[in-house]
């Protein structure tokens, strides 16, 4: 395909712009993991701004993801002056290093006001790449932020450590197999991302959609999803025209855009790409919410990546599906046909296993934010305890090394359909679980608690470390044994046993589940302040020092900005509903209420007798709705004011989630009664039914 990777900097063209010897060094470095040779960077800095400006582009920038969960950047010009006028001109300097403020940024108390210099880093292992906006192009180049003192500001910085965290210990671990030639594991991912799209005239009349990306007000339409027919429908032709502009977008940035699809609830969508290597990935999804967003605007549309922005019908996730592959080609969850046989697959298997029982805590925390606890718990997401689907194969060979010898492994038989003239198909060695927040599905570990709005970044860098402390673990005391093969399978049949409470295959949705799990001491962690909790204890704390993942310090500086961002979204929903409720809800309902009193006055005037029950009822209910929701937004008010004079963000985020958001809850109640109660021309917002149904 001629447009796939023409905006980026990649390997063909800096083979073709690059000294051969130059080229080789770099590709050394992102190939291997080496230090950067800093006496190439003026010669890649030179070829990526003549082949930047060949194409248009007149500013660069250091591409960057703060812990604000989106990019950031800093445009400069290539533009130098000197005695003749200008030189367009770019250092290595300019290149390996750039200088933005970092004092505004979120550092958890690693960066004050007065402290403002940070650095951002040329990470060479992502390749950079233009992009273009209107009549505009410019160099993105991706790098890692830091700060003066040298502390990690952002998301790139930790993932990039977690996955040579990972690489270290599993390469250990291969070559106890005899793989001597295996020099780097890399960990890979595939994002599937959900969205939602609406058209744009309608998100403009919903303050709620614009300030807090859902809507805080609105009752449900008479059809949602419950025909389960846009699901894998037909796509309409609006929002056809939107993903094929997408897709093209996408494909120039070399993203490698796969699949897309009509998702379960009307007016929602998804995006799948190819796999690749984590870091990438991370960069790459990071794109697309930012194409997905670009794209609509074009197209008159709005996109919404909010966990949650209506109501009624299912959330938007974003699925990451993780694996691991070695530099010699192996996919190291790869089972192959006789997967009780294959040793080394069910090493990092258990490994883990072990990784995701002996972490769920930090697992669960991953996926924390205010969004997400709209959606964790209902019918298209995982509940929020942590467990394992295997599938019946799998878990068949864990009961095996449980009762001390791997016999079998049950066969992938044909599925016949019964119909002479369609195919017999292959069997896959296990079903697929939707309910399970960690399922295997063939070759790979499926994380489906996600939020859709959220950087990849974070829940891989605990998957990387969590499953390489495991593998640390299991290196050390097989990298003692005097009998490899008997201490392995004493090894796996220890962690079985103990870590096998973790695997759980049927439905966890079920109430019976939720039982079942407190029995085997599996956590139940409702909601994001007390998931967020598990980023700093004791153990969590150890894990990531040990692996050179966080230091202590950027540790609790991550925790400190996780709370106070879910503080700073419900302080911002709650003040919108607020303004909603009283500018724009209230002032319809005693319109309306108005109308009906004056219409109860003109028929007995009429008539010359009160014919009016009808009216009288209307009324009453309408006087009891205001009376009640006027009521809820002095609660709702005196309950914000009370969690902002709290100075502890770690307890102000308890009350806003017991205080404040209960209170949230009913005033929506009140307001999404009064919609249904008042005539369609005089309710100010757009409907659930408008909004989800009108592309």
């Amino acid at each position: 395909m001629e447009i796939f990777g023409k905006n980026v900097f990649n390997q063909a063209v800096m083979r073709e712009r690059l000294p051969k010897g130059v080229f080789k060094n770099l590709k050394k470095t992102i190939d291997e993991g080496l230090p950067l040779d800093p006496t190439i960077a003026d010669v890649v800095a030179t070829a990526m701004k003549e082949w930047a400006v060949e194409r248009g582009a007149t500013h660069f920038t250091h591409w960057f993801q703060p812990m604000t969960g989106i990019t950031a950047e800093k445009h400069d010009s290539f533009l130098s002056p000197n005695e003749n006028g200008a030189l367009m001109e770019f250092s290595g300097k300019e290149l390996v290093k750039g200088e933005p403020d970092a004092s505004s940024f979120p550092s958890g108390g690693l960066r004050a006001t007065f402290e403002a210099r940070g650095y951002t880093a040329w990470d060479c292992t992502s390749p950079a790449f233009l992009r273009e906006e209107a009549d505009v192009i410019t160099l993105c180049i991706p790098t890692a932020f830091c700060s003066y003192t040298g502390e990690a500001l952002d998301k790139k910085t930790p993932l990039l450590r977690s996955m040579e965290a990972l690489s270290t210990q599993a390469v250990r671990v291969l070559k106890l197999f005899g793989n001597t030639a295996v020099s780097r594991v890399t960990s890979t991912v595939g994002a599937e991302q959900e969205y939602f799209l609406i058209d744009k005239s309608f998100y403009l009349k919903r303050p709620d959609l614009m300030m807090a990306g859902r809507t805080l007000f609105g009752a449900m339409s008479s059809k949602g999803q419950e025909l389960e027919d846009h699901y894998f429908g037909t796509i309409k032709e609006r929002v056809l025209s939107y993903m094929k502009e997408v897709n093209e977008e996408l494909w120039k940035l070399g993203v490698t855009a796969k699949t897309q699809h009509n998702e379960v609830a009307p007016g929602q969508f998804e995006l799948a790409p190819i796999f690749e290597n984590t870091n990438i990935a991370t960069d790459h999804n990071q794109m697309v919410m930012d194409v997905l967003k670009r794209v609509a605007i074009r197209h008159d549309l709005v996109c919404l990546l909010h966990e949650k922005p209506f109501a009624g019908v299912n959330g938007s996730g974003k699925h990451n599906n993780w694996s691991m592959s070695s530099n010699d080609g192996q996919n190291l969850l790869e089972p192959g046909h006789t997967p009780h046989e294959n040793a080394q697959f069910l090493t990092f298997l258990m490994a883990t296993i072990k990784a995701v029982d002996t972490y769920a805590g930090l697992l669960r925390c991953s996926c924390a934010n205010a969004g997400n606890d709209h959606r964790l718990g209902a019918n298209e997401a995982p509940p929020a305890i942590i467990s394992i689907f295997l599938g019946d194969q799998l878990s068949d060979i864990i009961d095996q090394i449980v009762a001390g010898a791997t016999k079998s492994s049950s066969a992938n038989a044909d599925m016949k359909i019964g119909v002479n003239t369609l195919p017999a198909l292959p069997k896959d060695a296990t079903d697929r679980n939707r309910t399970s927040p960690f399922a295997f599905t063939g070759n790979k570990f499926e994380f489906r608690m996600l939020g859709s709005s959220f950087s990849i970044s974070g829940p891989n860098i605990i998957i990387n470390t969590i499953i390489a402390d495991a593998l640390k673990g299991f290196a050390d005391k097989l990298e003692k044994s005097k009998n490899f093969s008997a201490d392995l399978e004493k090894l796996l049949q220890e962690t079985a046993k103990k870590h096998k409470r973790v695997v759980f295959n049927g439905n966890n949705y079920s109430d019976e589940w939720v039982k079942e799990a407190k029995k085997r001491g599996l956590l139940n962690i409702p909601n994001a302040p007390k998931a967020l909790k598990e980023l700093v204890t004791k153990e969590a704390v150890e894990l990531f020092v040990a692996h050179n993942v966080f230091s202590e310090k950027e540790i609790h500086s991550r925790y400190e900005i996780m709370v106070e961002q879910y503080v700073k979204t419900l302080n911002i929903e709650a003040l919108t509903m607020i303004d909603m409720a009283k500018h724009s809800i209230i002032p319809t309902a005693i319109e309306y209420a108005t109308t009906v009193a004056s219409s109860i006055n003109a028929v007995a005037a009429v008539s010359g007798k009160l014919n009016v029950s009808t009216q009288k009822e209307l009324l009453e209910e309408l006087s009891d709705k205001l009376a009640s929701m006027s009521s809820n937004v002095k609660a709702l008010e005196k309950a914000l004011e009370s969690a902002l004079n709290i100075a502890d963000i770690e307890k102000q985020a308890v009350v806003f989630r017991e205080k404040v958001f209960t209170k949230m809850l009913e005033l929506r109640a009140d307001g999404d009664a009064l919609e249904r109660i008042i005539a369609a021309k005089y309710w100010p917002l757009p409907t659930y039914g408008e909004m989800l149904f009108i592309l």
